[in-house]
């Protein structure tokens, strides 16, 4: 006799949180994942349906827990933000993630970086973009019909038709600007800035204080000489009026003031 044997359910399933790989190689290929998913997530931080992720694992298909990638970040528009274990493809209203970005590093090989580019191809992905730190080599696919193709010349700049986010590799250093021209800039890079702006805040408030105590002192100068010239009008007032009443008594008295 022989034991049946049972298929668990899809609701059974588990899609693991973790697949035990480490999200980076080495602190250069951190540091570019970190400021491209910080940034991305900036970019829509006022945009409620808009889904910005680092490092996630994402499951396009219920019932398999086996197909799976993480990208090291993805935007996923039309879906609400929110804090997620992993991305269900079939839990978001069957919305892929569009745009999907690899920062690579010495230990990526060939044949991972070929699974990735055809799960990312099957799968639905619009616009996928590779960038590789240590060669200073960036790539990109955009999808038309059913194909990703690659992008022609990128490094001499493009646009992403889904973030508007501008890409550029200008002699190796590669630079990211958000759509009104803005650069991407790491939290490091975040963190003077800010410092810089409170400092610059604090110089201008310094200079507004001064300059009022400047405007005060010159309104108390003028108040001042202004007093003078009225006390000395008053005084040459009272003075006429005195000489007036001298003059009054003297021609009372039958004597010739002016004589």
């Amino acid at each position: 006799m022989s034991t049946p044997v049972t298929t668990p359910s899809a609701a059974e399933i588990e899609y693991p949180d973790c697949d035990g790989r480490p999200m980076s190689d080495n602190t250069l290929q951190y540091r570019w994942i970190v400021t491209i998913q910080g940034n991305l997530d900036a970019l829509f931080r006022d945009r409620d349906d808009v889904f910005v992720a680092g490092d996630l694992l994402w499951y396009p298909v219920e019932g398999d827990n086996v197909t799976r990638t993480a990208p090291d970040a993805l935007v996923a528009i039309g879906r609400p933000k929110g804090d997620r274990g992993s991305y269900q493809q079939w839990k978001e209203g069957g919305v892929a993630p569009q745009v999907v970005w690899e920062v690579l590093s010495p230990g990526n090989r060939r044949g991972e970086l070929k699974a990735k580019f055809e799960f990312y191809q099957r799968f639905g992905v619009e616009e996928y973009y590779q960038y590789d730190p240590d060669r200073g080599r960036l790539r990109g696919w955009l999808r038309r019909g059913v194909e990703l193709e690659e992008i022609e010349n990128i490094t001499g700049g493009w646009r992403s038709p889904a973030t508007g986010v501008h890409l550029r590799l200008e002699h190796g250093e590669f630079l990211l600007r958000y759509p009104d021209g803005k650069p991407f800039l790491s939290f490091l890079e975040l963190v003077r800035q800010n410092e810089e702006s409170q400092a610059e805040a604090a110089k201008a408030t310094r200079r507004a204080i001064r300059a009022d105590e400047r405007a005060v002192r010159a309104r108390r100068a003028r108040e001042a000489a202004e007093a003078r010239e009225m006390a000395a009008a008053t005084r040459a007032v009272e003075a006429a009026a005195l000489a007036e009443r001298r003059a009054a008594r003297m021609r009372e008295l039958g004597i010739d003031p002016d004589a």
